[in-house]
């Protein structure tokens, strides 16, 4: 998740410091571009240590008759979602977490309040909580 976040701002630096090297004899440009690579730099410096505690904060625990999913660095949050009343467990993984292995397994509920995601997880992981999930909503009754 780190890895991800990182890739913006790290576009930027280069971005600016490829122009400020082409552009160095003329004007005030060089100096415009070098300070936008460092604010870029202060931003990449900034997501790295916020998505470390981001991604620290989520986390998910599989009881006997629901799912724990809990998150959230400012506001936690804490969802329990019921296995009999998921509807539907689906997996995503869109071009930039594939790439770096990872999904976010969505459990879908009638109400919006139980509906919950768990980011970040190994694409491998995600595949496997889903078909456990989909076992477990079926077992226990109205959902899936």
């Amino acid at each position: 998740m780190r890895r991800i976040l990182l890739v913006p701002p790290l576009v930027v630096v280069a971005i600016a410091l490829v122009g400020a090297a082409l552009l160095w004899a003329d004007g005030p440009w060089p100096v415009v571009l070098l300070a936008l690579a460092v604010v870029a730099l202060g931003a990449a410096a900034w997501t790295w240590r916020w998505a470390a505690r981001n991604t620290a904060s989520w986390g998910y625990a599989e009881q006997e008759d629901d799912l724990l999913v809990t998150g959230g660095v400012l506001f936690r949050r804490l969802v329990a979602v019921p296995y009999g009343r998921m509807q539907f467990v689906d997996v995503q993984a869109g071009p930039v977490d594939r790439r770096f292995g990872i999904a976010t397994v969505t459990l879908h509920t009638a109400s919006t309040e139980t509906a919950a995601d768990i980011p970040g997880l190994p694409a491998e992981e995600a595949r496997r909580l889903r078909n456990r999930l989909t076992e477990l909503g079926e077992s226990h009754g109205a959902g899936l």
